[in-house]
């Protein structure tokens, strides 16, 4: 079997277009690519082709005049190729003009119950002693999101276009053994949307059922919706938070597929606010593009202006972080996506933006809220630990710690 015919069952190759796989095929011949070189040319065509930013002709070096031959000609091209792609990740990314495409379709949503015996509380799937964490307990009522974020972890754990619903919910809730002399934070969305489906299956009303029972439970909604009429409708436990992701318009546009836009988001958590329920705001991820600092600097403004600290329990920050299964996937979708585009390191066996740009990023994000430096608990999430002391001047010296912090803080605005 020829070199490309190993390629031919591979999804990746399935996507590229036929004239570059003409292309690829025959500079292949011609300078004895290795498997290696194949693979690595196929992504950076699909990485080209979803950012936008032409094809790998346009890019090919022009080696007509080259003395160079064989392994070093091979050398030498495939070296000036990565050195292009790498070219056009290191500047801050440029969305003008950009179209974005996805392949998501929200009618082909099918919904299932979940029947199985599986546990719902489990730890935070990213939980990590290598970066500082705040040790969620996440409880998993839902699986699947029917939004379509191109860098979501989601879309790598499950597929088949199935939103299923715990059938046992109730059951199982009850079933939760917690310690009551111990205090617990405890999200539900991070393997769905939490507010998205509203209360679907009773999903909600048996939430909240769960949190007034356990009073030593904050239970976080976390979303990116503005799907809040049950939350108006109905007596909301003092334990739950509403915490909403946000991003500026820019990428909300063209990298947050389906979801509220940044307004409807706003002026749901300023709706909950007013009855009276604690609010949040994750900046996560924070994407480093063309426009980023004045951006993010307006949403923290407007955020200042419209809500009230007092009842603003946290702000969270964070950036795009990979596991190479969601790289995969993302090159693998007829998606237009420029959410790659961007100068990956190594982060603890992930792949994220480099320090200084994280650093860079996160302080000024910080800095445009110092009026709620003092009255609203600020964290980052997933991040190194060194980050907390250049970014907040403050670190702590585990995650026990700051677990116990972030609780401490949310209780003392709850108001039962």
């Amino acid at each position: 079997m020829s070199k490309i015919g190993q390629f031919e069952s591979n999804k990746s190759w399935q996507r590229v277009l036929p004239e570059e796989k003409k292309f690829i095929e025959r500079v292949s011949t011609d300078y004895l690519l290795s498997y290696q070189d194949i693979k690595q040319l196929i992504d950076i065509t699909l990485d080209l082709e979803a950012w936008d930013e032409g094809n790998l002709k346009t890019i090919w070096p022009d080696v007509s005049d080259s003395k160079l031959k064989n392994k070093e000609l091979k050398t030498y091209i495939m070296g000036q190729i990565k050195k292009s792609w790498n070219r056009l990740k290191l500047e801050p990314t440029d969305y003008k003009g950009f179209k974005p495409k996805s392949d998501f379709k929200k009618d082909d949503i099918k919904f299932e119950d979940i029947n199985e015996d599986r546990t719902i509380l489990g730890d935070c799937p990213v939980a990590s002693e290598k970066t500082r964490c705040c040790n969620l307990k996440t409880l998993d009522s839902v699986i699947n999101c029917g939004f379509d974020c191109s860098y979501c972890t989601i879309q790598s754990f499950y597929k088949g276009g199935k939103v299923l619903f715990e059938k046992k919910l109730e059951e199982k809730l009850e079933k939760i053994e917690l310690d009551p002399k111990k205090r617990y934070h405890i999200g539900t969305g991070q393997s769905s949307d939490s507010l998205m489906w509203g209360n679907r299956e009773n999903n909600l009303k048996l939430l909240f059922d769960f949190a007034k029972k356990n009073k030593n439970v904050i239970l976080e909604l976390k979303t990116k919706s503005s799907n809040i009429d049950y939350i108006l409708e109905n007596d909301v436990p003092p334990n739950i938070i509403c915490t909403w992701s946000l991003n500026t318009t820019t990428i909300i546009q063209n990298e947050e597929h389906l979801t509220a836009t940044l307004e409807e988001r706003l002026i749901s958590a300023k709706e909950v606010q007013e009855k009276g329920v604690l609010i949040g705001f994750h900046f996560h991820p924070m994407v480093y593009y063309k426009g980023w600092e004045d951006e993010y600097k307006e949403l923290a403004n407007n955020i200042i202006e419209m809500f009230d600290p007092k009842r603003t329990a946290l702000i969270s920050i964070g950036t795009l972080t990979f596991i190479k299964p969601v790289i995969k996937q993302i090159r693998e979708r007829d998606f237009r996506t420029k959410i790659l585009q961007i100068p990956l390191e190594d982060a603890e066996g992930k792949q994220s933006y480099t320090y200084d740009i994280k650093k860079k990023m996160f302080s000024t994000l910080y800095k445009s809220f110092k009026p709620w430096h003092k009255e609203v608990f600020f964290y980052m999430c997933m991040e190194d630990k060194n980050l907390w002391m250049d970014v907040f001047n403050r670190e702590y010296k585990d995650n026990k710690e700051f677990e116990d912090d972030m609780i401490n803080s949310y209780f003392t605005k709850i108001q039962y």
